[in-house]
């Protein structure tokens, strides 16, 4: 089951998305909102489900889905929490400033809590007042959880999971040092996230969606040029389900909570840090890792971070090369 949000009010209008991403039906008269969906999943989910099987089948009003029209699945959460399951990521950005990487971090999550009172919609601009704080796109995927008991298991954490959908956690990358040298944590650095327009339940990606991470490539293209096409299933040191387990230790989650894996990053063939796609490669899912590449053969950084009109599109593929959760495509504005 695939489910969406129309721009409207604050929170959006529910409605349930064709598989082909083609097709929407009209949710509000089972849940108006998908957070209200959220909160009485077990007792509502059968009726999205009727509902999107019977929009698959035709049999049921409908309307052209566009892409345009929809906000962030959650337009506002409860809760946003980050991670960093890709350890590989966070080892090379270490390496380029010579800073040791502590061994827990491969046994430890990272994770910090982001802003999440408003959330971008998937082809709104990026704003950004000032070019020298660094922006950079982060492509990522995420989970949204039902309620999450303090102390969860990492199984009861994985049963807990409703939805599976993608992001552009940007970050501005030179407010990043200051903010961290002060002991605690970001804020100013890390501005509205923007999600794809579509979330979809677990069981709809079939063998896609294994021990708690996405076997799809993200693809990430970057004014028109692939920068990126990682696995998001490899190289993923902490699954889903250590992570969401990771946020409940010492409280309950709420429904809604979104939970993100951090840059999705993998290391080239040999071992070695990944490459760019035009020297055979699978590139890059952040502007920051390509540049600490760089900083560490070269001793300093040359791709720039993004600049008002740079356009950001991300994505990641079904068999046919149809986006599975629509695209994220947004261009740096002001």
């Amino acid at each position: 089951m695939k489910l969406a949000s129309l721009k409207h009010g604050r929170d959006g209008k529910l409605v349930v998305v064709s598989t082909d991403l083609a097709w929407c039906a009209d949710a509000s008269h089972i849940a108006p909102t998908l957070q209200a969906a959220l909160d009485d999943w077990d007792r509502l989910q059968p009726d999205l489900q009727n509902l999107a099987t019977d929009l698959d089948h035709e049999v049921i009003p409908r309307e052209r889905f566009h892409e345009r029209d929809a906000a962030s699945p959650l337009p506002r959460a409860y809760q946003w929490a980050d991670g960093s399951a890709y350890v590989n990521h966070v080892a090379l950005v270490r390496q380029a400033r010579g800073a040791e990487m502590p061994e827990t971090f491969w046994h430890d999550p990272l994770m910090y809590q982001g802003g999440s009172d408003g959330f971008l919609a998937p082809r709104d601009p990026i704003p950004l007042a000032d070019e020298s704080w660094g922006c950079d796109l982060e492509a990522e995927v995420v989970v949204v959880t039902g309620d999450v008991p303090m102390g969860a298991s990492r199984e009861e954490a994985m049963a807990a999971i409703r939805l599976v959908g993608l992001t552009n956690d940007v970050s501005l990358r030179n407010l990043i040092p200051g903010e961290l040298a002060k002991g605690f944590g970001f804020f100013q650095s890390k501005p509205a996230s923007a999600f794809s327009p579509v979330f979809v339940t677990p069981d709809a990606l079939g063998d896609w969606w294994q021990d708690g991470k996405l076997h799809r490539k993200l693809m990430v293209d970057l004014n028109g040029q692939p920068f990126g096409r990682a696995d998001a299933g490899e190289d993923m040191t902490f699954d889903f389900g250590t992570l969401v387990a990771h946020a409940a230790r010492t409280r309950a989650l709420g429904a809604g909570t979104i939970v993100g894996s951090g840059t999705v990053s993998n290391r080239d063939a040999d071992g070695g840090p990944g490459k760019p796609i035009a020297e055979g490669g699978v590139g890059y899912s952040c502007i920051a890792e390509v540049r600490t590449i760089e900083t560490i053969a070269g001793g300093k950084p040359v791709t720039p971070f993004l600049k008002k009109g740079d356009t950001v599109r991300i994505w990641a593929e079904d068999d046919r090369h149809h986006p599975i959760f629509g695209v994220i495509e947004q261009t740096v504005g002001g």
